[in-house]
């Protein structure tokens, strides 16, 4: 796809997200970026996006409202005349013990993880056939694209990550006759989460074959390989340094 005066909207995403959206706009991309709370880190990628000389627009949603994924949709097309690109990185991500686990809490992370990837890929796939094509981007993780759960007090998020992967599938299928490419990046130890410790922190890196952490821009990387194919539709890719294999 050539990058240049297309316009993709990132869900979610924060650190992540913020990286992602300085190289998409370096290479000529126009960038809106929903937050339900981390409206600081929106802004920081907006801020970046807009120094490479490209548009962009931020978008508070609820991403759990199903009404919330198509208003953000119609808002980037609204706002910057188009979509070409969806990045769907919004997620939940919280531990609670099987036992404690209600429905309620099931709900919070399947409707965002899983519920909002559809919902927005729906809404965006109706804007990207008018155009002739358009590329999708799905999150995963590492741990469900191996197959297999290895933490304990994370079913709906396993699950819902599982989810994506089909999702990912079954959207390859339907959309490729309209040239929408739909992939998904099931990233590994990227950057470490909010109130890790050191020694948490080399744990992971020892159970890494590259014995670090990747970094966002190693996301950014992958995100910017799968949307210059014209041929890769329907995988899920670990960027994990290895992690699965260890």
């Amino acid at each position: 796809m050539d990058l240049k005066d297309k316009v993709a909207l990132i869900t979610g995403g924060k650190r992540i997200g913020l990286v992602v959206a300085g190289e998409l706009a370096a290479r000529g991309v126009d960038v809106a970026l929903s937050y339900a709370r981390s409206r600081t880190e929106a802004e920081h990628a907006a801020e970046r996006v807009r120094a490479a000389g490209r548009r962009s627009t931020i978008l508070q949603a609820d991403l759990s409202q199903p009404d919330a994924c198509e208003a953000i949709v119609a808002a980037t097309v609204h706002e910057l005349g188009r979509i070409d690109i969806l990045i769907n990185m919004a997620s939940v991500y919280v531990q609670r013990p099987f036992d404690q686990l209600r429905s309620v809490d099931w709900d919070a992370v399947i409707d965002v993880d899983l519920r909002a990837a559809f919902l927005c890929a729906r809404a965006a796939a109706l804007h990207m056939r008018r155009q002739g094509g358009g590329r999708i981007i799905n999150f995963s993780d590492w741990v469900a694209r191996s197959g297999r759960p290895r933490y304990l007090g994370y079913v709906p998020y396993y699950v819902a990550k599982v989810g994506i992967i089909g999702l990912t599938e079954a959207l390859a299928l339907e959309l490729a006759g309209d040239n929408i490419l739909v992939n998904a990046i099931a990233p590994g130890p990227i950057v470490a989460p909010p109130g890790t410790t050191n020694e948490e922190s080399k744990t992971v890196e020892q159970a890494t074959p590259l014995g670090r952490w990747g970094g966002e821009i190693e996301i950014a990387k992958t995100v910017a390989a799968l949307l210059d194919s014209d041929f890769i539709t329907g995988e899920t890719i670990r960027v994990d340094g290895g992690r699965h294999i260890k």
